[in-house]
């Protein structure tokens, strides 16, 4: 094809979002899913309680997956979002289908690292088919995950701790530059100082019931959007919805 500057083009491309959003177990990570747009959801874990939605059968194999994703891209539907639900659920199927492929029991019995090298063109194949469900389906995707707390070796300044992904550092990476937006969810806490007497306070971390999502990363958690939203947010589709357009009007 041949390529000229009159084949430029100028201008917004807005599509359907790609999200990764994590977080603390039962904060409502599914249910920020489950409010999407005609979602069904593809199911690496049995967590999904008494939401109402539409779902494959609970994913034991790698091939269950892709299988979902195949039906999905082939088969005429209705939905409008893929839910897959969760990651760090994924990856033992990942790692599993990874030893089976190179002939190996386990994913350290490829050497120092190698195994999780590997496995990443598994990551490659679910992150390419839920591309592919876009381009030709128009469909969102959301791909939820559990947190966990890990060091940060910083170039900048000391090593801190910090929340990301319950996922291995690698396939945690790739995530998150698919995705167009990451968001860490939590409940939202304020600092109160208590007089303890003999003028000292004490300060303590209290949870005012408010589930949040963060939107841009900061030293505590990994975060990012591509849609200059609010740096938090409710933790509801709605809210997420609500923020991208009138972000979009502004532009």
């Amino acid at each position: 094809m041949a390529v000229s500057l009159a084949s430029l083009k100028r201008g917004r491309n807005v599509r359907p979002p790609r999200i990764v959003i994590y977080g603390p177990h039962g904060l409502g990570k599914s249910s920020f899913g489950a409010s999407a747009p005609a979602p069904v959801f593809i199911q690496t874990e049995d967590g999904l309680g008494t939401l109402d939605v539409t779902s494959f059968p609970l994913a034991q194999t790698f091939a269950d997956v892709n299988g979902a994703l195949s039906t999905l891209y082939t088969d005429d539907h209705e939905f409008s979002t893929v839910v897959i639900d969760s990651a760090d659920w994924l990856e033992p199927l990942i790692w599993k289908e990874t030893c089976a492929l190179h002939g190996k029991a386990d994913i350290e019995e490829f050497g120092y690292g190698k195994g999780y090298g590997f496995a990443l063109d598994q990551w490659r194949s679910v992150l390419s088919g839920l591309n592919a469900l876009r381009d030709t389906k128009n469909m969102a995707s959301i791909v939820t995950a559990h947190c966990q707390i890990k060091r940060f070796d910083s170039p900048e300044v000391e090593p801190y701790d910090r929340y990301t992904p319950k996922l291995h550092n690698s396939a945690s990476a790739l995530l998150q530059e698919w995705a167009d937006a990451v968001f860490f969810t939590n409940w939202k806490t304020v600092i109160q100082k208590e007089d303890v007497g003999f003028n000292k306070k004490v300060a303590r971390g209290v949870t005012t019931g408010q589930r949040m999502m963060y939107t841009t990363e900061k030293p505590a958690y990994l975060a990012k959007n591509r849609y200059s939203l609010p740096e938090e947010m409710d933790l509801s589709w709605q809210a997420f919805a609500d923020a991208l357009t009138a972000s979009a009007a502004q532009t």
